[in-house]
């Protein structure tokens, strides 16, 4: 008995720990949402994509258990995605988040875009020039 109330209460805290993931996921794409669009940075790359978009792709990686993309950082790049609608280049993002524009932190948001890209969240649509991405959703 005292070996299955463990499995259970181990079992029991993995649930736990992915409605927390969920919940802050929810929330993000409601402040998201209600934040609504930014001007844009880039007027010469049409917009696909808006808030909903981005909150339908974030709910879909938190489904198939992708916890990479909640992570704080992972959140804001998206909020920042969501909320423009347009494409942005590294040191762009880097910038708006209020990191340094240092190559050291250009490439690792580089990576993070990347890893976004990978998930199709994100789309690389030029060389270092990243917007939101529905391929992989059916947009």
């Amino acid at each position: 008995m005292r070996k299955q109330i463990a499995e259970l209460s181990e079992a029991l805290s993995q649930v736990e720990g992915e409605l927390s993931r969920l919940q802050i996921t929810r929330e993000t794409v409601e402040q998201v949402l209600a934040d609504g669009p930014v001007a844009a940075c880039d007027a010469s790359v049409p917009a696909v994509s808006g808030p909903v978009d981005v909150a339908a792709a974030l709910l879909a990686a938190e489904a198939a258990g992708d916890v990479t993309v909640m992570s704080p950082d992972y959140q804001r790049i998206t909020a920042l995605f969501a909320t423009s609608g347009s494409a942005w280049r590294c040191k762009e993002v880097c910038v708006e988040l209020g990191l340094q524009s240092e190559a050291r932190h250009v490439e690792g948001m580089r990576s993070k875009l990347k890893r976004l890209v990978e998930r199709g969240i994100l789309a690389e649509i030029a060389p270092g020039l990243f917007r939101v991405d529905g391929r992989e959703l059916g947009w």
